[in-house]
């Protein structure tokens, strides 16, 4: 599937929002907005991308339904001269659904219950949330729904649902979380996948895990 999909895929994590900035758990929280330092990556990443493909480039312009997405698709395609008005969401998108440890504080559930966070960044799913199989199966669904879309993609969304896309579309081997992910960037990061090969477009500045 990844070397026949066509075209190119612009794979950018939002800016860094205030969940990220006070180590709360966000998981699919629909909206917790972007901090300063979230719009000033966006800013980054608009003018990375504008530097790389020109002033309206053809892109189809994806997003996850989440505000935090939306509001760093809208700067990014400011920087394009591109309609944000023409963004396609899917929920298939959406950052990993953490259940009920969802908005809670980091520190609290590692008193709780242990690490939460794992060694190479990703999360330890939740008792009622959702698995890393279940994650690679809604990606896929939605990668071969746009397989043939005409235009290249500029994709607006998370950082463990990213990492779990960009492996699936690289052919990554099945990790022991149960699914095929590549290494985490920082918030405000933007790669492109052509072929089933990963290139860095944009390394941001943010440090948040998920």
């Amino acid at each position: 599937m990844s070397t026949m999909r066509k075209g190119r895929d612009y794979i950018a994590r939002h800016g860094e929002t205030v969940f990220n900035a006070a180590r709360r758990m966000q998981g699919d929280a629909p909206h917790t907005p972007l901090t300063r330092a979230g719009f000033a990556q966006a800013d980054e990443m608009g003018r990375a991308l504008r530097a790389a493909l020109g002033v309206k480039p053809a892109l189809t312009l994806w997003a996850s339904p989440t505000g935090r997405a939306l509001q760093t698709l809208a700067i990014v395609a400011e920087h394009l001269a591109l309609d944000w008005r023409q963004v396609r969401t899917d929920e298939r998108l959406t950052e990993i659904d953490m259940g009920s440890w969802g908005g809670r504080y980091y520190a609290e559930l590692t008193a709780e219950v242990g690490p939460v966070v794992q060694p190479g960044g990703l999360l330890t799913c939740a008792p009622d949330g959702e698995t890393y199989d279940r994650i690679a199966a809604r990606v896929s669904g939605w990668l071969a729904d746009t397989d043939d879309d005409a235009a290249e993609r500029l994709v607006i969304m998370h950082g463990i649902s990213s990492r779990v896309m960009r492996g699936v579309m690289t052919g990554a081997p099945v990790d022991a979380c149960g699914a095929p992910v590549l290494p985490g960037h920082p918030q405000g990061t933007v790669t492109m996948i052509e072929g089933g090969r990963e290139t860095i477009v944009h390394l941001g500045t943010g440090h948040a895990p998920a």
